[in-house]
């Protein structure tokens, strides 16, 4: 359920793409039974599109990927955890407004 430029982010890549890596990640916690999750998808792949190169944008399917959910302590989905530095600097749980998400990426771009 990811366009061309969201990384499908799982237990085993999720360290190296996120916690390692060197771009802020906005990280979309979802599952295919999800209708808001669905309902979100485009969002997360435009800013994925818009934020090409400055961002890594990815999803993680919470069914497939329990270990990583639970450590961040995904409880309701969709959940979108922006990330910089390997740290958690903003969490949004249920369906989010785009221009609340840019507002949050750009904060954290410094811009």
């Amino acid at each position: 359920m990811a366009s061309e430029h969201t990384l499908e982010l799982t237990d085993s890549n999720f360290e190296d793409e996120v916690i390692n890596g060197d771009l802020p990640a906005l990280v979309d916690f979802w599952a295919e039974w999800c209708m808001p999750c669905k309902m979100l998808a485009p969002t997360v792949d435009e800013l994925a599109e818009e934020y090409q190169g400055k961002v890594k944008v990815g999803k993680v399917d919470t069914d497939q990927n329990r270990d990583i959910s639970q450590t961040f302590g995904i409880s309701a989905i969709p959940t979108l955890i922006l990330f910089k530095d390997g740290e958690v600097v903003k969490k949004f749980v249920g369906l989010q407004q785009k221009r609340d998400l840019k507002e949050a990426i750009d904060a954290a771009l410094g811009e």
